[in-house]
């Protein structure tokens, strides 16, 4: 069980697409719910892309600032979900994955000033009460703004960079600034360029924890809503992606455990059901 940001950098490093791929392969036991919340102040990219613009906004964060000015964002909260989920042998929907849309323009960003922090207060209760994940879509520069106080408040910080000389140059600077915010980050590489993951983990002094293929194809299929070959979910991106969780959330447990040491066997039970 884990509360975790992702954040970008220049460089088109897909952490929306990147965050929908482990959404969708986030191992769950019964009663246990995803939620991915995408909270990239310059707009929704799954509003436009896997869903192609038909909910318009009838769901997502603008609705959410509207709530809290009434006194009302704990209730709804909920009514804001989308579902995502499936079951791939009987096409029902099991309602345990699930997406809290973001905004529609990079303008409403402006009226959330003081809905981010309560965000956090939601996503950490969601996690200890219900016994829910959390997946925090932070895009480029919501790791830095306003909405950072929500990688304040995540159980780990995950900077996607791409391996390629353009991210990586990138990435350096966004890394020591998130730093300096949040404590110790790491990374999640995208697998198209030429430097290995040592290479990577040396250039930036944080450690990359685990690694996704460069698969335009498969990635469409989640990032602008392309037609979903068969087998999608035993594709090479979706399989790395089910690898992926079981590191992010050992990572998410161990730094828990390190911040709060009364947590310490919590964490601990945590890494062994990933394993």
């Amino acid at each position: 069980m884990a509360v975790i940001a992702l954040a970008g950098c220049s460089g088109a490093p897909g952490v929306t697409t990147t965050a929908l791929a482990l959404l969708l392969s986030w191992p769950l036991e019964p009663g246990r719910r995803m939620i991915l919340a995408e909270c990239d102040p310059d707009g929704s990219a799954v509003l436009h892309g896997l869903l192609q613009g038909t909910l318009g906004d009838r769901y997502g964060l603008r609705n959410l600032s509207i709530a809290a000015r009434q006194g009302e964002l704990g209730d709804a909260f909920f009514r804001q979900l989308i579902d995502l989920s499936s079951d791939e042998r009987t096409k029902e929907s099991s309602r345990d994955r699930l997406l809290l849309p973001g905004i529609t323009d990079p303008a409403q960003a402006a009226s959330l000033g003081s809905v981010w922090k309560a965000l956090g207060v939601i996503f950490r209760g969601i996690e200890a009460e219900h016994g829910h994940d959390v997946l925090i879509d932070l895009g480029r520069r919501g790791a830095f703004g306003p909405s950072g106080v929500l990688a304040e408040q995540a159980d780990a910080v995950f900077v996607v960079v791409r391996n390629t000389l353009r991210c990586l140059q990138s990435a350096e600077g966004r890394v020591r600034t998130l730093e300096e915010r949040v404590g110790d980050v790491s990374v999640l590489m995208i697998n198209e360029g030429p430097y290995p993951a040592g290479e990577v983990q040396r250039v930036l002094q944080v450690p990359v924890v685990a690694t996704l293929p460069y698969a335009p194809k498969d990635a469409r299929v989640l990032s602008d809503g392309a037609e979903q070959p068969r087998h999608f979910t035993k594709s090479p991106l979706m399989k790395a992606a089910r690898t992926a969780t079981t590191l992010l959330v050992q990572r998410a447990a161990l730094r828990r455990a390190r911040l709060d040491p009364g947590g310490v066997h919590a964490a601990e039970g945590e890494v062994t059901r990933a394993r």
